[in-house]
Formats: structure tokens, C-alpha cells, sequence
């Protein structure tokens, strides 16, 4: 199993919420799924127009995971490092892709120093992501197998056993398949579908 292609990402229907007080100091953590750096940067637009009146607005994100992940953060007004490295450390931490983590300040009058200001948003951060709900996001593609009808129904066992999902069939002089996969069940499918028709059907690929 190759861990870009499988990996936990934060439930894309829930919103994760949670509110620490350091100080007189609220911070107001938010998580949530994101598939890409523009989801991002939109989810983080959507928190500033929901809390306009705080003194800053820090974020970390991951979009994707293992080699191909992509990483932001921002101190947001806070000392250079002292916010948003410490929330993208704690993101790190948890081996969780596609997630963006906000941590909203409200200022309460108490300046925390550097090492304060770390630990709060640090724990902040925690526990924002202890609470998240997550699931496994799994990397699929669309094969398109076009076979005589003499293989017909081995091929549907075929499909299903290596995790396949039919999407649409059409009838001709040969059967035209339309058919997701996981990209891990992909190469296996393949080579048993070139075993039991002697190399004579082989899927293509149909998008990226």
C-alpha cells in the first residue's frame, strides 16, 4: 500500500471547533478538510469574514501527503515563529493530510512572551486536532475495459474482487466497461485480467 495514495484526512461534512482561554487570551481553534491549496486559502478568507474583530487569524495546512504534500502557514502579526511553525508542527504530528488548521486570537491584555505565545498556540493546535473526526481518503482512477462477451461475467467477479465499482456498461459487438479502482488494486487487477483473457482485454485509464 503506498501511503500518497491512502492516507487520514479530517471528515469533509464536520467542521471541528474548539475554544482555549491562555491568559484572558481566546483562542478559537477551527479544522477542517481541504483538497487543495485554493480550498485553503478560501476556508481561511470564510474565518476571517466570521470573526473580523480578532487580532489574528494563524494558520498551518496540508494538502496531500507523504512526497506530494503541500505546506502553508502564517504567524499573522505574531512574532516572527512563534505561531504558525508551532501549529504546522502539531499538524505534522498527527499523519493526517488534506487539513487546515486556524488558530483565531482574541488579545485579553496580557501580553504571553515568545515561549508563552508557542505553548498556547502549540496547545491550541492539540486541542483543536484531538477531537477531529477523520476517515481514509483513497486514491482512485477510472479504467475503461472493453472485452467479448465470453468473458463477461468472470470479469465482473473480477472487478469486485479487486475492489472495483462498475460505473456504466454499454452493449455493442464487444461490452464496454467504465469502472473505478483504487489505485493500489490497480496493477493486480490488470495482470489477472491479462491472465484469464491470454492478454486479449487490457484497461485503460481515462483520467488523471
Amino acid at each position: 500500500m503506498s501511503p500518497s495514495t491512502r492516507y487520514r484526512i479530517p471528515l469533509p461534512t464536520e467542521k471541528t471547533r474548539l475554544t482555549l482561554e491562555v491568559s484572558n487570551s481566546r483562542f478559537i481553534t477551527t479544522v477542517n478538510c481541504v483538497a487543495s491549496v485554493t480550498a485553503a486559502r478560501d476556508f481561511l478568507a470564510a474565518i476571517r469574514a466570521e470573526l473580523p474583530d480578532a487580532n489574528h487569524h494563524v494558520y498551518a495546512y496540508r494538502v496531500g501527503y507523504g512526497n506530494s504534500v503541500i505546506e502553508g502557514m502564517s504567524d499573522d502579526g505574531e512574532p516572527s515563529g512563534t505561531a504558525g511553525p508551532p501549529v504546522l508542527a502539531v499538524l505534522r504530528g498527527t499523519d493526517i493530510g488534506d487539513v487546515i488548521v486556524v488558530v483565531t486570537r482574541y488579545f485579553g491584555g496580557t501580553k504571553l512572551g515568545t515561549g508563552g505565545l508557542v505553548r498556547a498556540y502549540s496547545e491550541a493546535a492539540r486541542l483543536g486536532l484531538s477531537s477531529l473526526k477523520t476517515e481514509e481518503k483513497i486514491e482512485k482512477k477510472l479504467l475503461g475495459i472493453e472485452t467479448p462477451y465470453s468473458y463477461y461475467e468472470q470479469l465482473k467477479r473480477l472487478i469486485v474482487q479487486h475492489n472495483g465499482t462498475i460505473d456504466d456498461e454499454t452493449f455493442a459487438a464487444d461490452i464496454t466497461i467504465l469502472a473505478t479502482f483504487p489505485v493500489d488494486d490497480i496493477a493486480e487487477f490488470s495482470h489477472e485480467l491479462a491472465e484469464l483473457t491470454a492478454g486479449r482485454v487490457q484497461p485503460v485509464e481515462l483520467d488523471d
